[in-house]
């Protein structure tokens, strides 16, 4: 397809609103990590103040703001029913990049300690969905649920691995560690987007859902959010917006890179957790982790839903994001039924 230039996004009425507003309910920076080479400041907000304890984790790179679409879904819409938790992990957003190893164990006792400072501590109280974005969210949500299985209510893991594997041709390989070099900022959000999401839907038209006046929590600018003329455009100005951490990125891809997880770890993993209140989702069409990952992930874990879904591409929290938040609701509501609520 024929991308438009970060020229010609900037230009987009749109453009200034590529963030939305939201108000969260809390929020905070926590010092964590004091014996484990820290202390180091993570960047929370817990968006909605239901009895229902939702994680979002994202992957390399991801800020809070990531999880816009979930967030609003969760947090505002439904804030009666759902307290969101939305997190920088080490190396991105406004928490701290301290440069030194990485790794997704140390990742998941940062949120860990965020957990217990928020007092999310009871039994069977925590649904998480972690992935997305070159796999680490995933990652780290399975080495949660190894530090505290029994806090777990349900875990989604979407479009992750039990470790990275080589897999596809030379080309394809050399694609996606291209994202771990310099590049103009131009050729950095073109490739990102083509690894992310089928070339179908970056060509479509912006069909995200948009916040409106009804919004609980949530600031409308006059005239309410404009659209993009495609959704690779508004992924193009969500990226420019962001500003990602050039050393946190790296410093957390290679955490993704060392994850490892045997068949037989992730098999103890899903006796301790439950296996019905285990999701995990992967498309045909992800470019980044290719689909075998997440079927290898299906045959360790024997999840109560495994789904291989035919089209979709690395990121279903934008290019499918009503069908994935009802998807994930479901599987909310499933784990509170199993723990008796």
């Amino acid at each position: 397809m024929a991308f438009p230039s970060i020229e010609q996004v900037t230009k987009s009425p749109a453009f200034p609103t590529a963030i939305w507003k939201l108000e969260p309910h809390r929020s905070g920076l926590l010092p964590v990590a004091a014996d484990r080479g820290g202390p180091l400041n993570i960047s929370w907000e817990v968006h909605g103040d239901g009895p229902v304890k939702l994680i979002l984790i994202g992957g390399i790179g991801l800020a809070k703001a990531d999880w816009q679409p979930q967030t609003v879904y969760f947090g505002h819409e439904r804030g009666d029913r759902f307290s969101v938790l939305v997190f920088d992990n080490r190396g991105a957003g406004a928490s701290d990049k301290p440069v030194l190893r990485y790794s997704t164990s140390e990742m998941a006792r940062d949120l860990l300690e965020v957990l217990n400072h928020l007092g999310w501590t009871a039994e069977r109280q925590l649904h998480v969905s972690g992935g997305s974005n070159v796999e680490v969210g995933g990652m780290i949500a399975q080495e949660l649920a190894v530090l505290a299985p029994e806090r777990i209510a349900s875990l989604n893991l979407h479009c992750t691995a039990a470790k990275l594997e080589q897999t596809g041709t030379f080309a394809e390989t050399v694609g996606r560690l291209g994202a771990l070099f310099p590049r103009t900022l131009e050729v950095e959000i073109r490739s990102t987007a083509e690894g992310c999401f089928p070339p179908s839907w970056l060509a479509g038209p912006d069909s995200l859902e948009l916040p409106s006046a009804r919004t609980p929590r949530c600031e409308v600018p006059a005239g309410g959010y404009p659209r993009f003329e495609s959704n690779y455009a508004r992924f193009a100005a969500h990226e420019m917006h962001m500003r990602r951490s050039r050393n946190g990125f790296l410093l957390q891809a290679v955490a993704g890179g060392f994850h490892r997880k045997t068949a037989e770890q992730l098999h103890e993993l899903a006796d301790r957790v439950g296996r019905e209140r285990i999701m995990v989702l992967h498309g045909t069409e992800d470019r980044m982790i290719p689909v075998d990952h997440g079927r290898k992930l299906i045959e360790y874990l024997s999840p109560g839903k495994g789904l291989i879904e035919e089209g979709l591409g690395h990121a279903p929290i934008y290019q499918r994001a009503r069908w994935f938040n009802e998807l994930l609701e479901e599987r909310c509501e499933l784990g509170e039924k199993l723990s008796g609520r």
